[in-house]
């Protein structure tokens, strides 16, 4: 949305890099089996800009399963409004700690319930 934009047109880095968090974090519930926290971005690569009106998807793959910390690879790939061309424009890994309900590490394999 353009309140999320430059006067150029290109969407700021941040609101893509929140959306990868917010995609991360969601798979990295899902290893877990329960909550999780970001602790670390540990790479981030712009590649192109996103534009106002460009539809985007991120995509997530499991990097590294530590004790209590997951890494997930997440790519960030956009379908031009303009052309339709669909390419990859951003791509990061981030670390996400498992928690439990008092918000302490926990290994990974538990449930995430207790």
């Amino acid at each position: 949305m353009p309140a999320s934009a430059n006067p150029s047109g290109d969407i700021f880095g941040g609101w893509i890099m929140s959306q990868m968090d917010i995609a991360g974090g969601i798979h990295a519930y899902e290893v877990a089996r329960g909550r999780v926290a970001t602790v670390a971005v540990d790479a981030m690569t712009f590649h192109l800009p996103v534009y106002v009106g460009d539809v985007v998807s991120c995509y997530c793959s499991t990097a590294r399963i530590g004790n209590t910390s997951i890494a997930v690879l997440v790519e960030t790939w956009v379908s031009r409004r303009s052309s339709g061309k669909v390419e990859k424009v951003t791509e990061g890994r981030f670390t996400f700690v498992a928690i439990d309900q008092a918000g302490k590490p926990r290994p990974v394999s538990g449930d995430g319930n207790d």
